[in-house]
């Protein structure tokens, strides 16, 4: 089997996702190729586990202090480059093609008959999910960005839909909850904000994932340059994590059982109905501004919550390795059967 599997480059949670995907795929021996496009080559990091790689401009979103800025994206996004870089993608030498979100492998496929499949969260919106209406913009981008007729969606609950559990990382390590220690990722901010927003909090220690070289001016606000290794450590062994409501970072701090505190980007429908849904579960906490009192109400008095995903991976890879049997709602229900919740208090 061979698959082209296509990975929208503009966040890091779809990269997140194809990396577990990818010890899926070669503990089962497929072949894969993958395509990203999104962002220039350069600005891709600790990108090893993929072995056949092509990078594409793309399509991508325009954002500024945590907003995306529709103008700007249509300015910025060339068409006429797009079209010419969708002519040279041949897919007929596969067996399947995946696109998490990646316009250039779904629109390749449309005059074809090789199969399409959209793996990952954005698919999840055609299903009666927690949602906060789309604007007309959201509703057409999620229509024709990356167009396909058979998906497999996942969020935090099924909502008595055809949906899957998160795909995250399982590993052996011992997890621990450092009190006081407080992981920060919120890229898409405004940073000398972000730290402003910490900076009251001196019993705790915040360290920032940023995307940007930083110098921080207190001693208890640590700035670090992205990296997935890094991170995971961090992760790993804080007590919270204070983030965007980007799904892949949140489903890994629910895995782990850190305590969740998130900030939807405005104007981004996918990030606010996550909110909306993370909230409705009692999964996490929620704030719409850059606030020192949403911090100070969330490291006093939110609970932790602990759930332990499937590995949806092996499962997602089985199916497509056994042939792509017709999918019944009992293979959804089946995954969701092995899933565990463990709601504590601090």
């Amino acid at each position: 089997m061979k698959i082209l599997y296509g990975v929208q480059g503009t966040g890091n949670g779809h990269i997140t996702r194809a990396r577990i995907m990818a010890k899926a795929f070669l503990a089962a021996e497929v072949e894969v190729d993958y395509l990203f496009s999104g962002r220039n080559e350069a600005d891709y990091f600790d990108m090893s586990c993929f072995h056949q790689c092509q990078y594409y401009r793309g399509l991508t979103f325009q954002l500024d202090n945590g907003r995306i800025r529709y103008a700007k994206t249509v300015i910025h996004n060339n068409l006429v480059q797009f079209y010419r870089e969708l002519q040279s993608i041949d897919v007929s030498g596969y067996d399947v093609v995946l696109t998490d979100f990646e316009p250039l492998t779904a629109w390749a496929c449309k005059h074809t008959d090789i199969p399409l499949i959209g793996l990952g969260h954005q698919y999840v919106f055609q299903h009666p999910v927690p949602q906060e209406k789309p604007s007309f913009i959201s509703q057409k981008t999620y229509d024709y960005f990356a167009p396909v007729k058979q998906s497999l969606a996942m969020h935090w609950h099924h909502f008595d839909s055809p949906i899957l559990p998160p795909l995250v990382e399982h590993n052996d390590s011992e997890v621990v909850h450092q009190q006081g220690l407080v992981v920060v990722y919120l890229p898409l901010e405004n940073q000398q904000a972000v730290a402003s927003m910490l900076s009251p909090f001196s019993d705790h220690h915040f360290i920032v994932y940023s995307p940007q070289s930083i110098e921080s001016q207190w001693s208890h606000i640590e700035f670090k340059p992205l990296s997935r290794d890094g991170f995971q450590v961090d992760l790993n062994r804080c007590d919270a994590v204070i983030c965007n409501a980007g799904f892949e970072l949140s489903s890994e701090a629910l895995y782990l059982g850190k305590r969740l505190l998130v900030r939807p980007l405005r104007g981004q429908h996918e990030q606010q109905s996550n909110a909306l849904a993370l909230k409705k579960l009692g999964y996490g906490e929620v704030m719409t501004e850059l606030k020192s009192e949403s911090v100070k109400s969330f490291l006093n008095e939110a609970p932790r919550m602990q759930i332990r995903f499937p590995d949806v991976a092996s499962y997602i890879v089985n199916w497509l390795v056994s042939g792509r049997n017709v999918i019944g709602l009992d293979w959804y229900l089946d995954c969701w059967h092995q899933l565990i919740v463990n709601r504590s208090a601090r």
